[in-house]
C-alpha cells in the first residue's frame, strides 16, 4: 500500500514539470539551466515535432500516475506485506527521475522567440491509442485482483491470495505488469521510436516487471495445485 507514496510524488513532481514545459512551449517561458546540463548528458538536440512529443509523453506519464494513485487509494486491496526500505527509496527517486528524463529531451531555448509549430505525427496517434488500450486492460486486471478479496457488496472479506481469472489473466499470471511494459513502450512510440534514452527506461521496466512477474508466477504454481498450466508468467505465449 505504500506504493501510493510513489504516485503522490509522481503526480506532484511530474505535474510541476508538465506545467513548466507547457509554459515554455506556449507561453514564452523558459526552462531552468539545470535542464540543459542534464540534457547534454542524456539527450540530444530536438526538432519542433520532438518538443510536442515530449510534452505529450509527460502528459501521459502524469495521467498514468494519477490513475495509479486513484487505484491504490480506492480500487486495490493490499495485504499486510512489507516493502524493503531500499525499494521504497528507489521507487521515490525513480518517479522523479523518469519525468526529468522526458523533460531533458527538450533544450532550454524551447521557442527561441518563434511560435511553436505543433506537428501531430502518425506515431503520436499510434502511441496514444496503445497507451489507452494498455491502460484500460491494466485497470481491468487490477479490479479483478481487488474483487478476489471483496464480497459482492464490495466489502473486503479476505486478504489472502486467490487465483484470478478473466481478461489477460487467461494468458499470463501478471497481466498488469505486462500492461505496464506496454504503457512505457507506447510512450517510446509517441517519442518517435528513435529516443534511445527512453528505450533505456523501457528496458529497465521490462527487466523489473519480468522479475516481479516470475516471482508471482512461481508463488501461484507452488501454492495452487490446480493453477492453469497454460499461463505464462509475464508475456503471452513466451
Amino acid at each position: 500500500r505504500w506504493f501510493s507514496h510513489f504516485y503522490v510524488v509522481s503526480v506532484l513532481w511530474n505535474g510541476f514539470l508538465l506545467i513548466w514545459l507547457f509554459q515554455a512551449e506556449f507561453l514564452g517561458g523558459s526552462l531552468p539551466s539545470w535542464i540543459q546540463h542534464v540534457h547534454h548528458a542524456l539527450g540530444r538536440d530536438s526538432q519542433n515535432s520532438e518538443h510536442f512529443s515530449a510534452l505529450l509523453v509527460l502528459l501521459l506519464l502524469w495521467l498514468h500516475s494519477c490513475r495509479r494513485l486513484a487505484e491504490c487509494l480506492w480500487t486495490s486491496v493490499f495485504s499486510n506485506g512489507d516493502i524493503h526500505i531500499v525499494q521504497y527509496c528507489f521507487g521515490l527517486g525513480y518517479y522523479i527521475a523518469v519525468g526529468s528524463t522526458v523533460l531533458c529531451q527538450v533544450p532550454t531555448n524551447v521557442r527561441n522567440g518563434k511560435e511553436l509549430s505543433v506537428q501531430i505525427c502518425w506515431y503520436h496517434v499510434v502511441g496514444v491509442m496503445m497507451y489507452i488500450w494498455a491502460s484500460l486492460h491494466q485497470h481491468r486486471c487490477l479490479v479483478i485482483l481487488a474483487n478476489l478479496r471483496k464480497s459482492k457488496s464490495g466489502k473486503v472479506v479476505s486478504l489472502s491470495h486467490s487465483v484470478p481469472f478473466g481478461d489477460w489473466f487467461e494468458r499470463v499470471s501478471c497481466p498488469h505488469y505486462f500492461a505496464e511494459l506496454l504503457i512505457y513502450v507506447s510512450m517510446a512510440i509517441t517519442l518517435g521510436f528513435h529516443n534511445v534514452t527512453w528505450w533505456c527506461v523501457v528496458m529497465y521496466v521490462l527487466f523489473n516487471q519480468a522479475l516481479a512477474a516470475v516471482l508471482c508466477h512461481e508463488f501461484y504454481q507452488e501454492n495452487f495445485s490446480s493453477y492453469p498450466k497454460h499461463r505464462k508468467a509475464f508475456i503471452p505465449f513466451v
